[in-house]
């Protein structure tokens, strides 16, 4: 076979080269975009490097389907590369925009060149999946999510190392990739540095046909613009927001993505994308309301971001509706009865609801995240009963639970005959038992590498291709996914796709720990009545055991909470909690929130003074402090040090002397003494 001469051969002996260096010397992921690429191309689609890849160009009906998909935002785009074209056409470039799949929807040429390109594979038509292409500017830009520079040699196959070729990724208001504007040369200087002006123009275009897109898409919403020059705020915002009536924000274009990122106070990344205008700025809706009545003008409107961020802001007014004068004038959020009963006045908890509602019937998947048993599943089942898919299935998944061999058909199902043991008929996966209804996806950080593919294939196709079947089954489908784990970390450790990350978390729903809620009093009424009705006893509780319950630190949340009722109702007299029911653990381990009450429940300073002093020992308040918040515990430290004060007291970083105050003050007696 010939290489294109000895520049093809050096080219392939460069990429062995540098791909077999990069396995044999680290163990994480290349730094250099390239290198990435081209070990992905081995690695991952089994591609070789010496053997060559005719262009791919798929038939016209199957053209016709991937353009009509996207064909409104292609009128849009139309605009931008007509105007791109006029800049570039004299250097040589011709145009391709392709779909989130990598085929070329639409194309602006040369005719002069026509069959060069088309061999070239820069035409209508053109596949540039880097799945079958190898690293090229479209398939990897789609892969990474950023704009790429792919020139000559840096592509993986020989026949296209004669290209240059940029391409910059289109992102769809919800965030998602939903195309690529690509330009290419079929020759160009060797230098690298000679594609940064072509680079430079097809980024202007791109967010220019993004921010079109977007006023396009959200023509029925109000659209916030904001910008560090007041000037161009109107024409050229450095970013855009789209929210209804309530102030929820419905879409953001990819300035506001970049810019307007925040940490919620559980250290997790929070989106944009269902949070509302007055969680994400310092400032009221009234106020809101008062820009998008003023309009454009001279006046200039300045919002602060709760991270500190100046921009100045216009507010442009949807066609078809009426701007609220005052947040009184706004709708009234309806009644979801299921949403309404998982949380009393807890603030938090009250905007997690307030966002469900509005999310529950939005062609959106959402991502729960909270520590273990804060109540992702039963947040998941009241998210499908509040929306229009009550009616069909709820299928819930423990990514966790379910053994690796088996996973793969349990998702996605199995024909006849496809393994020994299987059913004689086959079986539908559990995703299509969901179709038209919900798929909760638990503890989906714990989900294999290998089927984080396939998933996230069926989230971009919407169809399902059962274990042994040569036909895909389209399917309606509403993913709900929810982790205590921090996905962005394992994202990093490269244990989790991150563009299965970005096709999950539409919306995401942080769950405030138990011990962090104001409203404990609620849920413990609310579960008491409903582990009462299930063992048909009339529950009741006394006061002193009601009082454990809200001071205890509950490090299982909703879920401990639950089994210690369930075992007090079980163990008690008649439906009637005292505190002997309880489990002995929570009397040893209640105390307030240390930020709130530093000292143990139910004694006073005064008294621990008095207890510290019948131990002989100088009192220091801060100290008495500190330990308690550290103690909560201490019985349970004394036995695993096997009642070694000194190593107790290290471990709390405490005297001994404060140690010994707190077994007198707990009437803890060692075991020798007794």
């Amino acid at each position: 076979m010939v290489y294109q001469g000895v520049r093809g051969s050096q080219h392939i002996e460069d990429v062995i080269a540098s791909t077999s260096q990069f396995s044999e010397k680290s163990n994480g992921v290349a730094e250099d975009v390239i290198t990435r690429s081209w070990v992905r191309c081995i690695s991952d689609h089994g591609l070789d490097p010496t053997h060559q890849q005719p262009a791919r160009i798929i038939e016209k009906t199957r053209l016709r389907e991937h353009q009509e998909e996207i064909e409104e935002f292609l009128r849009v785009a139309r605009g931008g590369m007509e105007h791109l074209y006029k800049r570039v056409s004299p250097l040589g470039y011709v145009l391709l925009l392709t779909d989130a799949h990598g085929v070329t929807v639409d194309y602006i040429g040369n005719d002069q060149w026509d069959r060069d390109l088309k061999r070239s594979g820069l035409c209508l038509g053109a596949d540039w999946n880097e799945e079958h292409a190898g690293t090229c500017a479209v398939g990897t830009c789609i892969i990474e999510r950023e704009p790429v520079l792919v020139h000559q040699g840096d592509h993986f196959d020989v026949s296209h190392i004669s290209l240059t070729c940029t391409a910059i990724p289109l992102f769809d208001p919800m965030g998602q990739v939903i195309g690529v504007l690509d330009i290419s040369a079929l020759t160009s200087p060797s230098e690298r540095a000679s594609q940064h002006l072509a680079m430079h123009f097809t980024v202007g275009v791109a967010k220019m046909v993004e921010d079109a897109n977007f006023i396009r898409h959200f023509s029925d919403l109000w659209i916030m613009r904001l910008g560090t020059d007041w000037t161009l705020v109107d024409v050229n915002s450095d970013c855009m927001i789209a929210f209804d009536a309530f102030g929820q924000i419905l879409g953001a274009n990819s300035g506001a993505r970049k810019l307007l990122k925040a940490i919620s106070a559980d250290g997790l990344y929070a989106p944009l994308v269902g949070r509302t205008l007055t969680n994400v700025f310092k400032t009221s809706m009234d106020r809101i309301w008062k820009i998008a009545n003023a309009g454009i003008s001279s006046e200039r409107t300045v919002l602060t971001t709760l991270e500190g961020q100046l921009f100045y802001a216009i507010v442009k007014v949807p066609l078809r509706s009426n701007t609220p004068r005052s947040v009184e004038q706004m709708p009234k959020v309806l009644s979801c009865p299921a949403l309404d009963q998982l949380a009393g006045d807890d603030k938090a908890m009250s905007r997690l609801i307030d966002q469900a509602k509005r999310l529950v019937n939005k062609k959106i998947n959402i991502l729960l995240q909270g520590e273990t048993g804060t109540g992702k599943e039963v947040v998941a089942k009241a998210l499908h009963e509040s929306s229009n898919r009550a009616k069909k299935s709820f299928i819930a998944v423990n990514c966790a639970s379910i053994p690796e061999s088996l996973i793969e058909s349990e998702l996605f199902g199995y024909t006849a005959g496809s393994f020994t043991g299987g059913r004689s008929k086959g079986a539908r996966g559990l995703i299509m038992q969901s179709d038209g209804g919900t798929l909760f996806l638990d503890e989906i950080g714990d989900m294999p590498l290998s089927l984080q593919t396939r998933l996230l294939r069926v989230l971009s196709e919407r169809e399902v291709t059962p274990l042994g079947a040569s036909t895909p089954v389209p399917i309606e489908l509403t993913v709900v996914a929810a982790s205590h784990r921090d996905l962005r970390q394992l994202i990093a450790d490269g244990s989790f796709r991150e563009d299965l990350y970005y096709r999950l978390c539409g919306a995401t729903l942080l769950l405030p720990p138990l011990r962090l809620r104001t409203d404990k009093s609620f849920i413990i009424n609310r579960i008491m009545q409903q582990e009462g009705a299930q063992m048909e006893v009339d529950a009741r509780i006394s006061d002193a055991a009601f009082s454990l319950l809200e001071k205890f630190s509950w490090p299982g949340n909703v879920r401990q909470l639950r089994n210690v009722i369930r075992f007090a109702l079980a163990v008690c007299e008649d439906g009637y909690i005292e505190t002997h029911n309880l489990p002995q653990e929570l009397e040893i381990n209640t105390v307030s929130t240390p930020a709130e009450h530093p000292l143990v429940v139910g004694h006073s300073t005064q008294s621990l003074q008095q207890s510290a002093s019948a131990a002989g020992a100088v009192v220091n308040i801060s100290e008495i402090a500190e330990a308690t918040a550290s103690s909560y515990n201490l019985l349970s430290l004394l036995r695993k040090h096997r009642w070694n004060i000194t190593a107790v007291a290290n471990e709390l970083n405490v005297c001994r002397a404060t140690v010994y105050r707190h077994m007198l003050r707990e009437k803890i007696v060692p075991p020798t003494h007794q």
